[in-house]
């Protein structure tokens, strides 16, 4: 499985912005997927995640205002943001995994994208 994350930017806080991936491979619709981020100078933390039957997960600080969904005839996943905050700024990594579980922990994901980065300024 390949991914590619898309869709980043230089946004205002309190603006929007959706990131999109789009991935290679067969039986996308059975892999759990998520959303992770990097801020400069700290370590990728879980930001959500969506498994196959559509059950979503949220870390607290975007609870409300981050939505995760999927299109799997399009082989896609989007984060909508809203709400931006200046905190929100990091490079935001999609990834995947067969098991189909929830996990926040990077190690749990086989498959990973390349980053697209999401600045928010204040």
């Amino acid at each position: 499985v390949q991914l590619q994350a898309y869709g980043g930017g230089l946004v205002q806080a309190g603006d929007s912005l959706r990131l999109s991936c789009g991935a290679s491979g067969r039986a996308f619709n059975t892999y759990a997927l998520a959303w992770f981020r990097q801020a400069l100078g700290k370590e990728r933390e879980f930001v959500t995640s969506i498994r196959s039957g559509g059950t979503t997960y949220y870390a607290d600080s975007v609870k409300g205002r981050f939505t995760i969904s999927r299109d799997n005839a399009k082989n896609t996943v989007y984060l909508q943001m809203d709400s931006l905050k200046p905190e929100d700024t990091a490079l935001y990594y999609c990834a995947a995994d067969a098991r189909n579980v929830y996990s926040t922990y990077v190690g749990a994901y086989r498959y990973w994208g390349r980053g697209t980065q999401v600045t928010v300024s204040s």
